[in-house]
């Protein structure tokens, strides 16, 4: 587990030590930092973040429960491997998430709404046109969640978020993608677009397109990383 030290630096965090280090470690298993399959050792732990082995157990359990560890009692904990059928069907909770949610917010959204979610596109734009990849993943990721948040309803972002760490994890593998990022600017555009227009179905039908092209890419990713996916 040869980690920079900074990647596991708790101290820039608040609250209360064992959520410190259930934020960190799930951070860094959520950007393949800990990559599918590695071994976590808690002694190798305590000492990387200086914590007893008390707040370490405690966070290995929650990302156990989160699905992103696996423990084996008497034997070892790792990151969780991915499984193929996990990542589609996560693909298709997102998707029947997020085609609902574009359309309320086409039938129903602010002005400064359409400003921050083509502000967003903008700075999409701008890290494609630069190269910067991950950049880009993290100002996806936002304009996804903008739309989610502008429903109105709190619960829907962090529903969404939970039953797709897996999908989200996998998708780090995918970066960089030759000519996708422009690609899914262009989809985003669109998107945006049909809310404006306040139209509900066409912004169903883009959001659609946008997240099954992710349907065609999950495939060939078990046979491009075997070692991070389960054999059975």
């Amino acid at each position: 587990m040869p980690l920079p030290d900074h990647i596991l630096d708790i101290n820039s965090l608040d609250g209360p030590l064992g959520q410190r280090v259930y934020t960190v470690l799930r951070t860094n298993i959520l950007e393949m930092a800990l990559k599918p399959g590695e071994v976590l050792r808690k002694g190798a732990l305590c000492d990387k973040l200086g914590v007893s082995r008390s707040p370490i157990a405690e966070a290995l359990g929650r990302l156990s429960s989160d699905g992103l560890v696996d423990i084996i009692p008497q034997s070892a904990t790792r990151v969780s491997r991915f499984s193929l059928a996990e990542l589609l069907e996560e693909n298709f909770l997102r998707e029947a998430v997020e085609v609902a949610a574009v359309a309320r917010v086409a039938s129903d959204h602010t002005d400064d709404q359409l400003t921050r979610l083509s502000r967003n596109l903008r700075f999409q734009a701008l890290l494609v046109e630069d190269e910067d990849f991950q950049g880009f993943f993290e100002a996806d990721l936002e304009f996804h969640e903008l739309i989610l948040s502008f429903t109105g309803f709190p619960k829907v972002n962090l529903v969404a978020e939970e039953m797709t760490l897996q999908l989200r994890r996998a998708r780090k593998l995918m970066l960089p993608d030759p000519g996708r990022p422009a690609q899914a600017v262009a989809e985003h555009q669109d998107i945006l677009k049909a809310i404006e227009a306040k139209d509900p179905d066409a912004a169903r039908a883009t959001m659609t397109r946008h997240l099954r092209q992710l349907t065609k890419r999950i495939a060939p990713l078990e046979r491009e990383h075997p070692d991070y996916f389960r054999t059975t």
